[in-house]
């Protein structure tokens, strides 16, 4: 496999090599799983086995129309059909959303999912990205969000909550003032793909809310949550209006058997399910404590089913990745194609403990040696090609209109954004005040194993849980480890920034011709706004959408 990884990785573009292509690669057998967010719980192996004994009959016959098998979710969910339309997967889902309901512009927050920033440009609109800051953990301030909104005049608004691929959380009170403030747009979107996984609010979704709203879309997913990627089945929420406009353009047929399958099991299975979120929970915690223990990686705090970590000094991130396949078989998300991210990140799926044990010795012999201690600097000798630079600068490019342009062309040609080089005006002035250095020591939690309950009678639900603290790392470094947020269920506004202060991002770092996230912070031509509360507050409506704030 090793001659071919490079090549595996770079045909891929914004997205890694699919497990069958890997598995065919290998020996027969997949490597094992860090990359793709999936439920590695659910469904149960007797759930797998009842599927495999009805696998003719599935593949054999045409599944019941959609709108069958989108009654049967809405009957579990408790949610009325004509505010749902079911898709084969949220991509067909987010293209038909950008077809039918983006005329101009969109905004999203960046680093994200890559369709939100793909699709749209694919058919012609403007995307205007909203740079999330690497030194204040890509904490989301919706203030500042609005504000850039408002300044840009974008028609489409779209937050990811958790976010992919940090896991930020925003609480449902503040997408709900969110979505008022911002009801004068063509649409809001809240995906809420990874929501099933959070445990910082007891109820912290709002579909609810989009259904009495007129420009609000709910994404949701059940790939992720039911660990069932390869069948493609999600569903959106919204008005009858919307959602009924984005079921018509469906086809009859757009689901297939097993989705239909899967839907009339859940049913049946709902105790199992609630169980595999609580042990993803606690694995989530399990996973960030151990890894925190590695000198240098910083662990930030997630709400979804995966966790963001940044990569020691000196380390390069398509080397990790790459090594990490090759030398022990496991296949990790490297972030340097996300754009507003950078080859120093990774985003590693929440796996059971004795995978993570695997996963922690292997970044152990990658990025020390034998023994921890100083990162093995790994940029003399890594790959050749770019982590997405072509598809950044032509992004940023066409997107932000007052951008730099010929920022990614000037580091393919080797200039880096050292200490010797200094960092654009724009990125300065939005770069923040750097963390304090130290952390404290914090032990993994002890969580007793789930006891089976009643269905919930809106299913799915999660159970409530106490947000998890990001863990510390106790074993000494070289240098000082990078600062730890808290959860994010208790950060603040950030803080204004300096005029002038260097980003946050140390020299090197950057993967061959890509950009880091204070780089892609410079190319949006705007200052951030003080983080003071909401724009105008007094014109905008009120939490209820009735009248003004006052």
């Amino acid at each position: 496999m090793a001659d071919n990884v490079t090549s595996l990785f770079r045909s891929t573009a914004a997205h890694s090599p699919s497990m069958a292509a890997l598995t065919r690669e290998g020996d027969g057998s997949g490597p094992v799983d860090f990359c793709i967010p999936c439920n590695p719980y659910f469904p149960t192996p007797a759930m797998f086995d009842e599927m495999a004994a009805r696998l003719r009959d599935i593949i054999t016959y045409y599944p019941s129309s959609a709108d069958t098998i989108t009654g049967e979710l809405c009957n579990l969910l408790q949610l009325p059909p004509q505010c749902v339309a079911m898709g084969n997967g949220s991509t067909e889902l987010i293209t038909w959303i950008d077809h039918l309901l983006v005329r101009e512009s969109l905004a999203i927050p960046v680093p994200t999912f890559g369709r939100w920033t793909d699709q749209p440009m694919e058919t012609g609109k403007r995307v205007d990205m909203f740079p999330l800051q690497e030194s204040n953990g890509f904490v989301l301030d919706l203030a500042q969000y609005a504000d850039f909104i408002r300044k840009r005049g974008t028609r489409v608004a779209v937050i990811c909550n958790p976010n992919n691929p940090d896991g930020g959380f925003l609480h449902k009170q503040q997408l709900v003032q969110f979505m008022d403030a911002m009801a004068d747009l063509d649409l809001v979107v809240i995906d809420e793909s990874f929501l099933e996984f959070a445990d910082a609010e007891v109820e912290p979704s709002v579909v609810q809310e989009a259904m009495l709203r007129p420009n609000v879309v709910v994404l949701r997913s059940l790939g992720k949550n039911f660990g069932l990627h390869g069948i493609r089945f999600g569903y959106l929420v919204a008005n009858p209006s919307l959602a009924g406009k984005v079921r018509s353009m469906l086809p009859k047929w757009n689901l297939n058997s097993f989705a239909e399958h899967v839907v009339f099991m859940l049913k049946e299975h709902g105790t199992e399910y609630q169980q595999s979120l609580q042990q993803v929970r606690r694995d989530r915690l399990d996973m960030a404590g151990q890894l925190a223990t590695l000198p240098g990686l910083t662990v930030y705090p997630s709400q979804g089913n995966f966790l963001f970590v940044r990569l020691p000094v000196g380390a390069e991130g398509t080397v990790v990745r790459d090594r990490m396949l090759t030398e022990h078989r496991i296949l990790v998300r490297e972030c340097g194609n996300k754009v507003g991210s950078s080859s120093r990140f990774l985003r590693l799926v929440v796996r059971p403990q004795v995978d993570v044990r695997r996963l922690v010795t292997g970044l152990e012999q990658v990025l020390y040696g034998t023994r921890r201690g100083a990162a093995v600097p790994e940029l003399a000798t890594g790959t050749g090609y770019s982590s997405g630079t072509a598809a950044v600068d032509r992004l940023v490019g066409a997107t932000n209109g007052a951008g730099m342009p010929g920022l990614a062309a000037q580091a393919m040609a080797g200039q880096s954004m050292g200490a010797g080089t200094p960092m654009p005006v724009a990125a300065q002035a939005a770069a923040p005040q750097q963390m304090p250095q130290q952390i404290p020591q914090q032990a993994p939690q002890q969580i007793p194993a789930p006891v089976p309950q009643p269905v919930p009678a809106q299913f799915p639900q999660q159970a409530p849980q106490q947000f998890p603290q990001p863990m510390a790392a106790p074993v000494p470094a070289p240098a000082p480890y990078p600062a730890q947020l808290p959860a994010a269920a208790q950060m603040p506004s950030p803080a204004p920034a300096p005029a002038a202060m260097a980003g946050p991002t140390p020299p090197g770092v950057p993967a061959r011709g890509g950009l880091t996230a204070a780089q892609v912070r410079g190319t949006n031509g705007l200052s951030p706004a003080p983080a003071t509360g909401w724009p105008q507050a007094q014109s905008w409506p009120n939490a209820a959408g009735m009248g003004q704030t006052g």
